[in-house]
C-alpha cells in the first residue's frame, strides 16, 4: 500500500533534514548540574533505571507516566522499544525534525525500524560518553544541535527525545529554549523503563504537542489550518486506516458535522483544528496525555467507535448527545446506515474459534466487529490499560461471553491460545510464531488487521476477508505438520557430532549409519 503519509517533503518545497546532525562529545562549562550516571542494565531494566532516574531529577515525569499508563502486572514493555512509537509520529509530521539522545545501539535500532516503515527522513542523534553524561556536557551538545537545526524556513517544530540512559541520567531536555527563531523546541522522555508501550508513546508527543499548541491558542491569533471544515467537527483521537476518517465523516454528515483532524496530526497547524472541535472521539482510548489537554480546553471526550451495527449505533448516540443534536436526526442517520451495515455483517459471515491480541490498542473495536460478523471469539488482550473511553467496549465483549485481558502480557496471550485452542489466533509476532508451530492459522494484528477499514459499512467485509482466508488454510497447516513431523526435534535436531545410538530412517526406508 502506498505510503504517502511518511512523504518527507515540507510546505516549502524542499526535503526535510537532509542531513544528520552530529556533535563530538567533549568537556565544557556552563552545564546544568552534573547529571547522575545510569547504572548498568539491560533494555527496559526498571528498578535501578527509576531510582536513578528520581535520583537525577526526573521524578515528576515518572511519577506522571505511571498516572497515565499504569503498568498492571509486568512493569517492563514486551514488544519493540516504546520510544519508535513517539519517533514514528514526528517523522509523520511535515517540517517537524526530529533529534534522539540516548545509547547509540538504541538509536541504531530505533532508525533501522523507521526506515524499515517507510520513514525516508534523516533522524539526528547527538552521541555521548560517560564523560560528557555526567558533566551536563550532552546537554550542552543537545542545545547546540536544536539551535543549529532550528531554521523556520524548513521547520515549524524540532523534537527531542531522551531514551532510557539519558533519562535516567536526568538530562534536562526542560531547560531548552522553548523557542528559537519561531521553531518549536519540544523535549520528551520516552524510557523504556517508564513508558510501557510505543502505543503510548505516542501519546507522550502528542500530548505534548497538544499542550504547546492549546498554550499558543490561549495567548493570541495561531495559523489557520490548510483545510477547515464548514460544518462541526469531531476530533479523531488515535491514528487508523487511512480510509476510516473518510467513513466516520460519512457516518457524521447526516447529523450536520464534519470528521475533523486525526489526532496525532500531520503537521502543526491541525493541532489547532483539532482543539478547536467541540467533541473529541477517543477511538484510540488511551491517549491520556491528550485527553487531559483537550478536556483542559473544555472538550468533551467520546470513546469507542462506529464498529458494526451496534457499535455505530451507540457512537452516533454518545456523538449526538455531545453536540444536544436532536435525537429524530440522530435516528434518521442510524436509519441510513445501520441497515447497511447489516447487510455487509451478513454478507460477510465469519465462522470458527478466534483468540485476539495486539499492543495497538484497537483491539477491543477489532474484537466487537469480529463478534458481530458471528466469530466464536473467546479472549482478547491488550498490552495498553484500561480506561474508562474503553469501558462501553469491555462491557460489551464481556456481555457476549468473551475475556477481555487488559496489559495482557505474552504468557496470558499464550495460555488463552493453549486454553481455547482456536481455529484462528490473531495476535503479536511471538503469538503468530507460536501458533503457526502449533499449526494454528494466524495473524499478525499490526500489519494484517489494524492496517484495514474498520469504521462503518466497509468494515465488516474488509476484516472477513482475511480473516475467512486464513482460516480456510487449516488444512495446509495440518498436511504440512504431518510431513515435517518430528523434524527440528530429539535426534533430528542441531548438528550431531556423534550420531545417536539408534540407527534413524531415511524418507525412501533404508538405513543410515
Amino acid at each position: 500500500m502506498p505510503n504517502e503519509e511518511n512523504t518527507t517533503r515540507n510546505t516549502t518545497g524542499g526535503e526535510a533534514a537532509s542531513r544528520e546532525v552530529v556533535y563530538d562529545a567533549g568537556i565544557g562549562a556552563g552545564a546544568p548540574a552534573p547529571a547522575a550516571a545510569a547504572p548498568a542494565g539491560g533494555c527496559h531494566s526498571s528498578g535501578e533505571l527509576k531510582k536513578a532516574a528520581a535520583a537525577a531529577g526526573k521524578s515528576e515525569v515518572l511519577e506522571r507516566y505511571a498516572k497515565d499508563y499504569p503498568t498492571g502486572p509486568h512493569d517492563q514493555p514486551q514488544s519493540m522499544c516504546p520510544a519508535f512509537g513517539s519517533l514514528r509520529v514526528g517523522l509523520r509530521m511535515r517540517r517537524t525534525a526530529t533529534i534522539l539522545s540516548g545509547s547509540a545501539c538504541c538509536v541504531y535500532g530505533l532508525t533501522f525500524t523507521s526506515h524499515f516503515y517507510g520513514a525516508r527522513r534523516t533522524v539526528g542523534y547527538v552521541p555521548f560518553n560517560s564523560e560528557t553524561l555526567v558533566t551536563g556536557k550532552l546537554y550542552e551538545d543537545i542545545r547546540d544541535a536544536v539551535h543549529e537545526m532550528a531554521d523556520p524556513e524548513h521547520y515549524d517544530a524540532i523534537v527531542v527525545t531522551n531514551l532510557c540512559v539519558p533519562t535516567a541520567s536526568g538530562v534536562p531536555l526542560q531547560m531548552l529554549p522553548k523557542e528559537i527563531d519561531g521553531v518549536r523546541i519540544i523535549g520528551i522522555d520516552v524510557p523504556g523503563f517508564g513508558v510501557p508501550t510505543h502505543a503510548e508513546a505516542k501519546d507522550i508527543l502528542a500530548g505534548a504537542m497538544l499542550k504547546y499548541a492549546r498554550e499558543e491558542a490561549e495567548s493570541g491569533p495561531v495559523k489557520a489550518p490548510r483545510e477547515r471544515q464548514s460544518a462541526p467537527t469531531v476530533t479523531l483521537l488515535g491514528e487508523m486506516f487511512p480510509a476510516d476518517p473518510v467513513g466516520i465523516g460519512q457516518l457524521l454528515e447526516p447529523l450536520g458535522l464534519a470528521a475533523g483532524p486525526v489526532v496525532p496530526t500531520r503537521e502543526w497547524r491541525e493541532l489547532y483544528a483539532a482543539l478547536d472541535s467541540r467533541v473529541v472521539a477517543a477511538i484510540h482510548p488511551f491517549y491520556t496525555a491528550s485527553i487531559r489537554e483537550f478536556e483542559h480546553a473544555g472538550r468533551t471526550v467520546v470513546g469507542s467507535a462506529p464498529v458494526g451495527q451496534h457499535g455505530t449505533a451507540a457512537w452516533l448516540d454518545a456523538i449526538g448527545k455531545a453536540y444536544e443534536i436532536d435525537k429524530k436526526k440522530i435516528a434518521r442517520a442510524k436509519n441510513r446506515f445501520l441497515s447497511a451495515i447489516a447487510g455487509a455483517v451478513a454478507a460477510a459471515p465469519i465462522k470458527g474459534r478466534i483468540t485476539l491480541s495486539g499492543y495497538e490498542g484497537s483491539e477491543l473495536l477489532v474484537a466487537r466487529m469480529l463478534v458481530e460478523s458471528g466469530a466464536d471469539l473467546r479472549y482478547v488482550g491488550s498490552a495498553c490499560p484500561r480506561t474508562k473511553w474503553s469501558a462501553a467496549d469491555r462491557e460489551w465483549l464481556e456481555s457476549k461471553g468473551v475475556t477481555v485481558n487488559y496489559r495482557a502480557s505474552l504468557e496470558d496471550d499464550l495460555a488463552a491460545m493453549a486454553e481455547f485452542e482456536p481455529d484462528l489466533a490473531i495476535g503479536t509476532t511471538p503469538v503468530v510464531q507460536k501458533a503457526k508451530e502449533s499449526a494454528i492459522p494466524a495473524l499478525y494484528f499490526t500489519n494484517l488487521i489494524s492496517a484495514r477499514p474498520l469504521m462503518g459499512v466497509p468494515g465488516p467485509g474488509s476484516l472477513a476477508q482475511v480473516v475467512n482466508a486464513a482460516i480456510g488454510h487449516r488444512t495446509r497447516f495440518d498436511t504440512m505438520r504431518e510431513f515435517f513431523d518430528g523434524v527440528g526435534e530429539g535426534e533430528t535436531s542441531g548438528v550431531w557430532e556423534d550420531l545417536p545410538a539408534a540407527a534413524s530412517v531415511g524418507r525412501g526406508g533404508e538405513a543410515r549409519a
